[in-house]
């Protein structure tokens, strides 16, 4: 068999959920050993905390958001979508972006800066020009928010990286992978809520043309004046919040599965708020508080649930959560409360939450490795193709 032909490369979530699993098990793990000085901080020109920052949100979070815009345009608009040799050469960029940002210090400032850019920059063309070819058979019309905020991840991975501009940067990440969230977010839990209890949830044009258009602008806190990032935050929150009441989270807490991405949906709330009185008075937390809350409560609580829905379902199998893949749940939820709750109440043992967490993140990614690979490396059970 072809290596362009072996299921693995069928459509885009196959190879990159496997890599959002295997980054998922190791990265917080390597940061905690950077960080208490086991292992040495990666052979690069900027500091270990960047290094961190950027692996988790264009390694694992790109991982994850790549293999489910891949697969969902393609849905969106019709098509066969792109498969074989091209996400071969999507996984070798990516690859090849994790290896440079490990060595790269030792590299040419060139050769460095191309093995940081290839990936994302292709992946975005990618998606944009399927995005735009097909915008006549496009089934949602609100994409156009993707083609707004696809491109502007380059501008905060290149800040990310930059030591003036880092905050920025980092702000600018969380602000982009929120508005993927809250669009991804919209459409799945209406789906879900329907096809789970037969409920509508709220569904107002205007209203959620309304929370993307606001999050789209607070992408840009970093470089507003303070206090219009802060209200900005407030409103975002508000709306969300608002929005969330007539959502129905009573009945959908009754499950797991579902109940955990509204956990997820209550954290970027959670977190804006956070921004708010960050931004209006001096934190009562430590300054990464704000981001820790979106990593691992929005991304850390949705992303495990969004692996296992999709993997079965776009493998012809069942979706249905089992207890191991409930206790996948549970675990990400204890990962959050160690690394982003437990801190505040008891700042001296600050080492340890940071290693139970990650050791929580090594458990349920491991234990996603083990059971989803093995689905994501064969052909469909239901005879269809892709």
């Amino acid at each position: 068999m072809k290596l362009s032909a072996h299921p693995l490369w069928l459509v885009g979530f196959r190879p990159f959920f496997a890599l959002a699993c295997l980054t998922g098990l190791s990265l917080p793990l390597l940061w905690v050993l950077i960080f208490l000085g086991v292992l040495p901080a990666p052979e690069s020109a900027f500091t270990a905390v960047q290094w961190h920052a950027h692996e988790m949100f264009f390694g694992f979070g790109w991982a994850v958001l790549g293999g489910f815009l891949l697969t969902s345009t393609k849905n969106w608009v019709q098509i066969r979508g792109y498969h074989g040799a091209p996400l071969i050469f999507l996984v070798a960029a990516w690859l090849f972006e994790r290896i440079g940002m490990w060595f790269g210090g030792r590299w040419p400032t060139f050769m460095f800066q191309f093995s940081n850019t290839l990936f994302l920059a292709a992946i975005v063309a990618m998606i944009v020009w399927t995005l735009v070819r097909y915008r006549k058979d496009d089934s949602y019309r609100d994409n156009y928010f993707f083609l707004l905020i696809l491109p502007a991840f380059l501008i905060a991975k290149q800040m990310m990286l930059s030591a003036e501009h880092f905050q920025v940067g980092i702000v600018m990440a969380t602000g982009l992978f929120r508005v993927a969230f809250l669009v991804m977010l919209e459409r799945t839990l209406t789906q879900f809520m329907k096809g789970i209890f037969q409920v509508d949830i709220l569904r107002s044009a205007a209203l959620d043309r309304t929370i993307k258009l606001v999050g789209v602008a607070l992408v840009g806190a970093g470089l507003m004046p303070p206090l219009l990032a802060a209200w900005l935050s407030l409103l975002l929150a508000l709306l969300l919040a608002g929005r969330l009441i007539f959502w129905k989270p009573q009945l959908a807490m009754r499950r797991l599965d579902l109940g955990i991405m509204y956990l997820g949906y209550g954290a970027i709330v959670l977190q804006l708020l956070v921004e708010f009185l960050d931004r209006v008075a001096p934190p009562a937390w430590g300054g990464s508080v704000s981001v820790h809350i979106f990593t691992l409560g929005v991304m850390g609580l949705i992303i495990p649930a969004m692996l296992i829905r999709i993997a079965k379902g776009h493998t012809g199998r069942k979706v249905v959560f089992d207890k191991i893949d409930k206790a996948v749940l549970w675990i990400m939820i204890a990962a959050f409360v160690l690394r982003v709750i437990a801190p505040q109440l008891h700042p001296a043992g600050y080492a340890l939450w940071l290693v139970l967490a990650a050791c929580g993140w090594l458990a349920a990614f491991a234990i996603l490795a083990w059971r989803l690979i093995p689905l994501l490396a064969q052909p469909r059970i239901d005879g269809k193709e892709h």
